[in-house]
């Protein structure tokens, strides 16, 4: 398959600001785009829960425009090495996750993605493949061949281990073991460059590392920024209950970016739109409001449509605006033992029993008659609409 060399068009995706670093360097990613090979590119990622955000969509834009220039991209997922857990940016093991929650994570990843990669392309789609099917064959031999690669001080070294081991907290073995399997991808797939989060570097390199030293072959590390909140620094977690989640549907996905702080702005203009860099100051110079709009409405309409974008944004308008309820409220039903907080939580309204005591706290739960809930066991009426925080409302079914 002929690819595209034209220079233009690679730097625009190059250059763009998603693209934090390129090893062993840029110019050379650059020569090697432009020279007219078809290069085999992945993106690793272990099915560890079906939360996926919009740091994550922006990894998968990357891959998808690198696809259309021609080359063979492959998402590959952990269902081996997510039985491990990756221990990057941890203070404390991983849970190891079963088969099935295995299978059923990277079902509902799939489904998310799909509207970011061209998957029915009949010429060059993007391929998945399951780490599990080499990395299950591996023989205790061939793993401690792989080990006599690394040292125990370059692993000790890692960030998450040097804090852990400071403040006495459990080091297992298996961690240890994690770079050297998600290196070993790079190996089995024998990639010519691999898309990571500037947290998986070191992940990266040792996938370059065993790559030249079992095959004799470079690979490129294209790593990209993890899309932080450049006051803060805060990543977008499903933990905390911050972000904007690929799941959501329109409604609630535009909200949630115009709900974003406005130094987000940028971020989310740069790493998840491909409006026109030249644009930027354009875009910014017609207030938070009206800027925060027209990117909300950019990725809304990447996933749903511009059409469903446009509606989004006319009942976010009439919604918080006008001081109006929305029309399609999510209707949810208490269990028999009518835990109110459980329910919000299954349905993924709040993240946890402690954001709803926090919300209490704050006064940011209020019926739809706008009387504040100060109680932490309210029992709400059926039929009651309930509005939680700046965007959420839930309607309370009839039995």
């Amino acid at each position: 398959m002929k690819t595209n060399t034209d220079r233009q068009t690679i730097e625009a995706l190059l250059n763009r600001g998603v693209i934090t670093e390129i090893l062993p360097s840029r110019a050379e990613f650059l020569a090697k785009l432009s020279s007219g090979e078809r290069l085999k590119i992945y993106i690793g990622a272990d099915p560890t829960s079906t939360a996926l955000h919009l740091s994550h969509a922006k990894n998968y834009m990357v891959l998808e425009e690198l696809r259309q220039l021609g080359h063979e991209v492959i998402i590959l997922f952990g269902d081996f090495t997510a039985r491990i857990g990756d221990p990057s940016g941890r203070n404390e093991a991983r849970p190891q996750l079963s088969t099935e929650e295995i299978k059923t994570n990277v079902a509902s990843w799939l489904q998310q993605i799909k509207p970011l990669l061209n998957f029915n392309d009949q010429e060059n789609p993007p391929r998945v493949v399951y780490n599990g099917e080499w990395l299950g064959r591996l023989t205790f031999g061939e793993i401690l061949g792989l080990a006599s690669n690394f040292t125990v001080q370059q692993m000790i070294e890692r960030d998450m281990f040097d804090k852990r081991w400071r403040e006495n907290q459990p080091i297992y073995l298996h961690e240890f073991l994690y770079p050297l399997m998600q290196g070993y991808d790079s190996v089995a797939l024998e990639v010519d460059a691999e898309l990571c989060g500037t947290d998986q570097t070191f992940n990266a390199l040792a996938g370059r590392t065993l790559l030249k030293r079992l095959k004799g072959k470079d690979k490129f590390v294209i790593v990209t920024n993890l899309m932080a909140n450049p006051k803060t620094g805060a990543l977008m977690s499903k933990s905390r209950g911050t972000g904007v989640f690929l799941s959501s549907p329109a409604n609630e996905m535009f909200g949630a970016i115009m709900a974003e702080p406005d130094e987000m702005i940028e971020p989310l203009f740069i790493n998840c739109t491909r409006l026109l860099l030249e644009t930027k100051s354009e875009l910014l110079g017609l207030g938070p409001r009206q800027a925060k709009a027209k990117v909300a409405r950019d990725i809304v309409g990447r996933f749903y449509g511009a059409e469903a974008a446009e509606a989004a944004e006319a009942t976010f308008d009439k919604t918080f605006r006008d001081g109006a309820t929305p029309e399609d409220l999510l209707e949810i039903s208490l269990g028999a033992d009518g835990d109110l907080v459980g329910a919000l939580i299954e349905k993924e309204v709040i993240a946890s029993r402690g954001e709803w005591r926090r919300l209490i706290d704050e006064g940011a739960i209020r019926t739809g008659e706008n009387e504040k809930i100060e109680d932490p066991h309210y029992q709400p009426t059926p039929g009651v609409v309930l509005k939680i925080g700046k965007r959420r409302f839930v309607k309370i079914k009839t039995n």
